[in-house]
């Protein structure tokens, strides 16, 4: 088996959808993964790339894709790839890959609506022992 890692955005917010017998959990969505190059003229170009991926984990795609991750999140996925098929309302048979997740990372930057407690740029927070970690050490 290949194992196949992308850097992306998620295009759109996960859906976390119930499997039809077992009532099982799993996460479906979209990553886009853009490479930048240089032409052989040397003008810049950019290509992006859409995967449509999916986690079969139902702990993860609860407690982890569904609170945490949303349109626009970075991530790293690795995981490998799947033919998927299907037939169409006209007949038609539809063939496409998909990445089955195997592990997942989001790299969300922190909110700074305040709900991040920062202090001011350049200060360490006092920790909670009473200790200023910005005083000068006496020795």
């Amino acid at each position: 088996m290949q194992t196949l890692v992308i850097e992306g955005y998620l295009a759109v917010h996960p859906s976390i959808l119930s499997a039809q017998g077992s009532g099982k959990k799993r996460a479906s969505f979209r990553v886009l993964e853009t490479t930048r190059f240089r032409r052989s003229d040397g003008t810049p170009g950019e290509r992006t790339t859409g995967f449509n991926c999916v986690c079969f984990n139902a702990t993860t795609a609860e407690c982890y894709i569904e609170p945490f991750a949303k349109k626009g999140s970075r991530v790293v996925i690795q995981g490998h790839v799947e033919n998927d098929t299907w037939t169409g309302k006209d007949g038609v048979e539809h063939y496409d890959l998909r990445l089955i997740v195997g592990d997942l990372r989001l790299k969300n930057r922190r909110d700074r609506d305040g709900e991040d407690d920062q202090a001011e740029p350049g200060r360490v927070q006092e920790p909670a022992g009473g200790y200023d970690l910005n005083d000068d050490i006496p020795f």
